[in-house]
């Protein structure tokens, strides 16, 4: 908790679709992303940190509410955030904040947003389909009055650059600002990733994380592109920790970046997300600033529902009890006694499905019989995959049906619908899957329950 009477304002810089392996503190070695890194060094690294949806509404609902996406409602795209959510930027308002929403928000009706759809923000410049409204280089936005704003430049610089018009323009005040990007996301009506001017060119050919080397699915269309976008963001995101050092703001703003999803390239499914492997799941996340500043790296599993009571406790500020995450800050300081050792997800639109991870272990659960358009939940699932992340960690081989795993399934299992339980207050039933001989394979007791 912040112990200046002073209170800190606070940055989210939130990308579209970011897998956790572009950065160089994740051992992606084409320096995209020096200013993450550095921050990443300098601050409090999440090293796992997960999405609790892998599709874009949800994982906002979350962001926005610290709830899950089937607590508030909106459990996928299409559904406008509940007027009266509690949200993170009414506490902050309420608290004296200015408020304010740059960029993509993805949680209403309709473009433009109405102001009822908006979770609170007193300043609005957004759209609700970012990739619907503009182009890499139309970059159009709506205002607090609904008019439509044209920003100049490439999309990722259109929108930062607003958002350094407003932190210059409100520092006499404590602000919140959330600034959220579309890039690394694909421009939908072209199935493209389209990079600035010049920058695909310097990645084509270049390394790629070996999930996608192995399953291929478009990488070798569209990955050099992705990395472009990367890049520019972090350019980006350097011109406006420049500006905060201009202004003499950085010592006393808690900045934190991170994304809403991560992009597996069509290598698990027909689109890009939507499933619980870890290039859908894990994504970037660094926070610098007061009470975050040395904090080192975090090795527990962290969710982006955990960041909303995280943020309010460290402005000091009450943390809502209608919030299902947890406030991490305590992580920071090395008390790490009682925190979960899984994170839970939540799967929509691709097929109604569950999953639970654990720093070895992943086992997910799906419901056949459910449309996941309509259908939030079932009461029964079937057992779909089980990966151990210690000898396969990029997800290559399903040991679901393995006899020499049927006990980390159980245990697992187990764990799964307690998560079922805390979050959606509902015990299903699974149907373990049909085990078959796996010859050598053997596991433990004590393994089964890492």
């Amino acid at each position: 908790m912040v112990k200046s009477s002073t209170p800190p304002n606070v940055i989210i810089f939130f990308t579209d679709q970011q897998r956790w392996d572009t950065t160089g503190v994740h051992g992606n070695p084409l320096d995209l992303t020096p200013n993450f890194d550095r921050m990443a060094q300098r601050g409090t690294h999440l090293y796992y940190a997960f999405t609790c949806q892998p599709v874009c509404g949800p994982a906002r609902a979350a962001l926005q509410t610290g709830c899950y996406a089937t607590r508030v409602g909106c459990f996928r795209n299409g559904i406008p955030l509940p007027p009266d959510a509690v949200t993170i930027a009414r506490c902050f308002r309420e608290a004296g904040y200015s408020t304010a929403y740059i960029g993509k928000w993805h949680l209403a009706s309709r473009d433009p947003v109405p102001e009822t759809e908006r979770g609170g923000y007193d300043y609005w410049l957004a759209s609700n389909v970012l990739e619907f409204s503009s182009d890499p280089y139309r970059t159009v936005v709506y205002d607090n009055e609904g008019k439509a704003v044209l920003l100049p430049g490439y999309r990722v610089n259109a929108l930062t650059d607003a958002a350094i018009r407003y932190i210059a323009s409100h520092q006499e005040q404590p602000f919140f600002l959330f600034l959220s990007f579309l890039e690394p996301h694909h421009q939908n009506r072209l199935d493209s990733y389209p990079a600035p001017e010049g920058y695909a060119e310097r990645y084509v050919g270049r390394w790629m994380p070996p999930d996608l080397a192995a399953l291929g699915g478009s990488v070798h269309q569209h990955l050099a592109g992705y990395y472009g976008m990367v890049k520019r963001l972090d350019e980006a995101f350097g011109l406006l920790l420049d500006a905060l050092r201009s202004l003499q703001l950085l010592d006393r703003t808690i900045v934190l970046y991170t994304s809403d999803h991560g992009c597996h390239f069509k290598t698990r499914n027909t689109e890009y997300k939507r499933s619980c492997h870890e290039g859908s799941i894990r994504v970037p996340a660094a926070l610098q600033g007061p009470g975050f500043d040395g904090g080192g790296q975090i090795r527990q599993l962290v969710s982006l529902v955990d960041i909303p009571p995280t943020l309010l406790e460290a402005a000091g500020l009450p943390i809502p009890e209608t919030m299902q995450g947890r406030s991490f800050l305590r992580l920071t300081r090395g008390e790490r006694e009682g925190w979960p050792e899984e994170v839970f997800l939540q799967i929509s639109e691709w097929h109604v499905g569950r999953a639970v991870r654990t720093r070895r272990w992943k086992y997910g659960v799906f419901a056949p019989h459910k449309n996941p358009w309509q259908d939030s939940s079932s009461d029964t699932y079937w057992e779909a995959y089980l990966y151990d992340l210690e000898v396969d960690p990029y997800e290559l081989a399903n040991r679901i049906e393995c006899a020499s795993h049927a006990r980390v399934a159980e245990v697992m299992r187990e764990r799964l619908l307690r998560c079922i339980q805390e979050v959606e207050g509902e015990k299903p039933t699974i149907i373990p899957a049909k085990r078959v001989p796996s010859g050598q394979l053997s596991i433990s007791e004590e393994e089964a329950w890492q």
